[in-house]
């Protein structure tokens, strides 16, 4: 039976040891005031230590100071299993220092775990990580010298051999508390999240808890005297323990009516919210057009009737030229988190979908995806090789984790990655009907051999997959011998703007 309680009696039930679940998609179905609750308890007591944290996608707001960050920062947690990380610096501090376990593993991957840990499943068989490195056979899923000494890795993920062909097989995890949410609480204890733009996987979590005697906190904006639409409610009350009433979240944010389902915003609109949203955006020169050059151009390999998944970053201009140009009505947009329609929200609202025609649960989404669902995708990249291969989570100084990037690219027949040429000093301008490099950047992004394996040439060229490499100055192809160059785009000097800035020769 459920109790409404307040944050801090809540989170009182969080034992040392424990592993927390955290229903998130970033900074997006945060429950703020039972992070903030339990950063009080560890500062006032030092307890809970030891703990767990699993998010299949990501906990964080970019910012130290909130969601499970300043937990984490006061030593908290013992050990995160998550697929995304750069939304958290605390915690990738910590990482970097070695003073915390951390695994990297498919967002979409974590997603249907969680489903199998509250069906009884102790894991689940996949192809998707598959010649990544987080495979045992070319790598490992552990973030730093500290996970990779335990061997814990080795529990998380498996290749094993079925009938013949290779796969994966993924642990289950055990949630022993889960974090939820959501928007009502009806008088059984029913939760409802009307105003909410993501649901996640708030059932599977709470059922996963429920399967081991865990314990489902759940947050929400108020307490409703009414009973519920059954096809409304999303957690039912026999699986809620504590329900915690933080009324400050509810109408916080002017646009939520465009990204809850309240309001329908048609094709013709997007631009009028879009422009709207908070983007965050790397240091770039002001008058640097290279992202929305590689916008432009990745958005004319859309089609009508394209189902469509567009990543965060650069790939979030092919959204805006596909607005602009009228395309977006003919097409359909979808976002992992859950959204199918509309358009993907940028920056911080990143995961929210304005105007969706549906929001479902993540693990359905991904389901959708990794069974060929999608026409083609958007994905950003930090670095491709002479071979086609890319990586997309991590550099020598930065990581960012897989997020659900192993998944959406998975079986898409075509997939388009896109990226500026270098970094770090890149400015390049349309001119005259064409592109000129003002300044080169400082790093260069194609390179011989990636520092790790995010997407993987040699799966795709067995899929059949057709893939493209956009850049502000060119287009590069997937061959079977290699990276070769499709498209440069007038204004370029081929040798001087491109192979001159190659270390190895591309594929003809």
């Amino acid at each position: 039976m459920f109790r409404v309680m307040d944050a801090r009696e809540a989170v009182g039930m969080i034992p040392d040891g424990a592993t927390i679940g955290i229903n998130s998609f970033l900074a997006l179905a945060n429950p703020t005031a039972l992070h903030d609750a339990l950063a009080g308890r560890v500062r006032d007591t030092g307890h809970p230590r030891g703990l767990t944290i699993f998010c299949a996608a990501g906990f964080g707001g970019w910012d130290e100071s909130r969601f499970a960050d300043p937990y984490i920062a006061l030593g908290a947690a013992r050990r995160i299993i998550a697929g995304h990380y750069a939304s958290s610096p605390a915690a990738l501090r910590l990482i970097s220092e070695d003073r915390i376990e951390a695994y990297n593993l498919p967002l979409g991957v974590l997603s249907h775990t969680l489903r199998a840990a509250a069906s009884g499943q102790d894991g689940i068989l996949s192809g998707v990580g598959l010649n990544l490195f987080l495979d045992p056979a070319i790598g490992t899923c552990a973030v730093n010298a500290r996970s990779r000494s335990t061997g814990y890795a080795g529990e998380l993920v498996r290749r094993v051999n079925i009938a013949g062909r290779d796969t994966l097989y993924y642990k289950a995890p055990r949630v022993d508390i889960a974090l939820i949410k959501g928007t009502s609480c009806d008088p059984n204890g029913n939760i409802s999240m009307e105003n909410e733009y993501l649901t996640v996987d708030a059932l599977a979590m709470a059922q996963a808890a429920r399967r081991v005697g865990g314990r489902v906190i759940v947050q929400v904006d108020r307490l409703t005297p009414s009973f519920t639409r059954p096809r409304s409610v999303i957690v039912p009350g026999i699986l809620v323990d504590a329900v915690v009433v933080d009324d400050s979240a509810a109408g916080a944010a002017a646009l939520a009516p465009a990204m809850d389902g309240d309001l329908h915003v048609p094709a013709s609109h997007m631009d009028y919210y879009m422009s709207r949203m908070a983007v965050r955006k790397k240091p770039r020169s002001a008058t640097d057009e290279s992202s929305d050059i590689i916008g432009e151009r990745a958005a004319r390999e859309l089609r009508p009737g394209d189902v469509v998944n567009i990543g965060i970053g650069i790939p979030e201009m092919v959204g805006r030229h596909a607005s602009r140009s009228g395309l977006l009505r003919d097409i359909t947009l979808t976002v992992e988190s859950g959204g199918i329609g509309g358009l993907p929200a940028p920056g911080l609202s990143f995961g929210a979908t304005i105007g969706a025609d549906m929001i479902c649960d993540m693990a359905s989404q991904f389901d959708f995806y990794d069974g060929g669902g999608l026409n083609i995708c958007f994905m950003g990249a930090l670095e491709i090789d002479r071979h086609g291969n890319v990586n997309a989570h991590q550099t020598d100084n930065m990581f960012s984790g897989l997020g659900g990037f192993a998944n959406i690219t998975y079986a898409t027949p075509t997939v388009v990655f896109c990226l500026t040429f270098t970094a770090k000093g890149l400015e390049a301008r349309r001119t005259g009907g064409g592109v000129g490099i003002v300044s080169e950047g400082g790093v260069k992004k194609i390179v011989r051999d990636v520092a790790a394996v995010s997407f993987s040439a040699r799966n795709a060229l067995e899929r059949g997959q057709r893939v493209l490499y956009v850049t502000e100055r060119c287009v590069f192809q997937l061959t079977g011998s290699g990276l070769a160059l499709l498209e440069v785009y007038d204004g370029i000097d081929i040798d001087r703007d491109i192979r001159a800035r190659l270390d190895f020769r591309l594929a003809d």
